[in-house]
């Protein structure tokens, strides 16, 4: 399975993340998690010990490595470089392994916004093709509220696209807006998954207002996610409900 995950800022996507890579490795899955957030928390969320974090430095800021990939100093924008640069040793280079789970962090290109024609935005692309295209573990992309990483030719590769949302207009409205772009990059496969539900009057608040698609499953409001946070471990080991949750998403998935 290649599954994106996304939606508003902190509505929970990277704890849904997390809960789905511990489900797959259960599963006896290898799993690939990537952080695609520009202020990557992922790792803190699935457990990974600090002296490993600190290992982790986000692809898009490698610049050594973009320049010998690409031809071209990261931060320049048109000129001439390589659009489709070797990529294939990244992942297992340039990521770290716990419990069963790689992480791998891309990073966010700082300038000319989506679709800019620069060094970075090329190696992130070609990875993120490579990836969805080439890697045979599970692979779970946790995603800024949009789709800048995915092109037309990987959206074919993504099996499904979570868009996690809260019970609040502001979400729902981001959750329209990230359908429209999903829409046009032809991404079939969307589904959206309740966050922070409280009680059955959020739940149906989310069935009700959630953009015309299937609503595959809710996380409710628990608070081991905040007693996870401060520890240091994945709230999968903390809340068996959240744990189950999990199970019965991806088993939706199929």
């Amino acid at each position: 399975m290649k599954i994106a995950i996304t939606g508003k800022g902190g509505v929970g996507k990277t704890t849904l993340t997390s809960l789905l890579a511990y489900t797959y490795v259960d599963q006896d899955y290898g799993v690939l998690a990537i952080d695609a957030d520009p202020s990557p928390c992922l790792g803190a969320a699935l457990g990974f010990p600090e002296v490993l974090l600190q290992e982790l430095i986000p692809i898009s800021r490698m610049d050594e490595l973009i320049y010998e990939r690409t031809g071209a100093q990261p931060g320049t924008v048109g000129g001439f470089f390589k659009l489709n640069p070797r990529v294939d040793d990244l992942p297992d280079r340039f990521s770290v392994l716990h419990n069963g789970i790689r992480l791998l962090e891309l990073g966010a290109v700082e300038l000319g916004g989506a679709g800019c024609i620069c060094p970075e935005s090329a190696i992130l692309r070609a990875l993120t093709t490579h990836i969805l295209l080439r890697r045979d573990e599970v692979v779970l992309m946790d995603m800024y509220a949009g789709v800048e990483h995915l092109g037309r030719a990987t959206a074919d590769a993504v099996d499904a696209m979570l868009i996690v949302v809260e019970p609040t207009a502001r979400s729902i409205a981001t959750a329209d807006q990230i359908k429209a772009l999903a829409k046009d990059l032809k991404l079939a496969h969307l589904y959206i998954v309740g966050s922070k539900v409280r009680d059955e009057e959020d739940a149906k608040f989310i069935e009700a207002n959630s953009p015309d698609l299937p609503v595959i499953g809710h996380l409710d409001d628990d608070p081991r996610v905040r007693q996870a946070d401060r520890e240091g471990v994945a709230v999968y080991h903390l809340s068996p409900e959240l744990a189950g949750s999990a199970r019965s998403i991806v088993d939706a998935l199929g």
